[in-house]
């Protein structure tokens, strides 16, 4: 795997941090923020586990606390390869999140309680996953989200410029090592998903490289921020898995979850595998906001198994895993909470989905 891919994956998991900034995703970047849990080596950040300490990349706290569970940090990993990511990458993570799971031993000396944290793990791919790295993830309760689909090409398209462009100028400027600490620091100062006085004070000693690819940086981030009404909530169904929900134009969105915050809601399955793609609105006011998002891979595999069932089964999918999806959302410091209802009866009434 050479340079350009990985400093995509790199771009795509800062892209992801900006994108799930009203999700109440807050990002961790030094270990003065958990003494107890994260140390620091240099400019690494690591996170204690049961063995050993784990090098952690992109690190989230969850802005809320589900009931009957600990509170919640993500490990957020992104990938960005020409071809299907792979079962090695999940297994690696599975392997990674046990061993912080294990990490608690009573203090036995102060008496002093010690805080806790439920640490999850969610992979995104700019590629999809091969079949195993997906039945691997159910089985272990690890969340893959594919960004393949059409709502995320802006996305892609300008990472996948940006990398080259980075690497271009590394190449120019005889850069033996890509300075990646440095480049995210950057990243989370202009996009401000991280407190500035908490990042680490890193640079490059190659200064021509440093004031090109700080133009390149900007570049993307104003890219990003051309798209400041795009966000990424992340909505919990009644499913073994999340789904990423795109939202085109957040001010209709919230101006309508915010006087209705339950809400029944019409689900139509657009396209056909793999890129199919699905639309949420809310039952009877369609036009008020659209939510889109994909399924995993293996229930659309599924529903297309047979055509003749084609329908019958999206309808099974809906009822079973869709029937109420759950999405927190942050406005400023306002916690939110919304609840889509999907009723399973909606085919049966004259105005609605008679599609898939």
């Amino acid at each position: 795997m050479g340079l350009e891919a990985i400093l995509r994956g790199y771009l795509l998991e800062e892209a992801l941090a900006w994108l799930l900034r009203s999700s109440g995703y807050q990002l961790l970047v030094a270990a003065e923020q958990d003494p107890q849990d994260l140390v620091s080596e240099g400019s690494t950040l690591k996170v204690r586990g049961r063995g050993t300490a784990h090098q952690v990349d992109v690190l989230g706290e969850w802005a809320f606390n589900p009931a009957f569970s600990l509170p919640i940090r993500l490990f957020l990993e992104a990938k960005f390869y020409a071809t299907p990511c792979r079962i090695d990458v999940i297994r690696n993570a599975h392997g990674v999140i046990h061993d912080v799971n294990e990490n608690y031993a009573a203090n036995g000396q102060s008496g002093r309680p010690r805080r806790r944290f439920h640490y999850s793990y969610a992979l995104f791919s700019a590629s999809g996953f091969s079949a195993d790295a997906q039945e691997y993830a159910v089985a272990h309760q690890l969340s893959l989200v594919d960004l393949s689909s059409d709502s995320f090409v802006w996305l892609r398209t300008l990472i996948h410029t940006t990398a080259g462009r980075l690497y271009a100028e590394r190449v120019r400027h005889h850069v033996t090592v890509f300075p990646v600490t440095w480049m995210r620091t950057v990243l989370r100062r202009r996009l401000t998903t991280a407190d500035e006085h908490l990042l680490p004070a890193v640079t490059t000693q190659a200064a021509l490289f440093r004031t090109t690819a700080e133009r390149v940086l900007e570049e993307f981030v104003a890219g990003l921020l051309h798209h400041e009404e795009t966000e990424l909530l992340i909505g919990f169904p009644s499913a073994p898995f999340i789904i990423p929900l795109k939202v085109d134009d957040k001010r209709r969105f919230v101006a309508h979850a915010d006087a209705h915050p339950i809400h029944p809601v019409r689900i139509r399955r657009l396209g056909h595998e793999p890129q199919a793609e699905w639309a949420l609105s809310p039952w009877g006011d369609e036009a008020a906001y659209t939510l889109r998002f994909t399924m995993p891979t293996h229930i659309e595999r599924w529903i297309t198994e047979t055509e003749d069932q084609r329908v019958r089964r999206s309808r099974a999918v809906k009822s079973d895993f869709l029937s109420s999806i759950t999405v927190y959302r942050m406005e400023g410091d306002k916690p939110r909470i919304y609840q889509l209802q999907y009723e399973t009866n909606q085919f049966r009434r004259p105005s609605a989905d008679t599609t898939t």
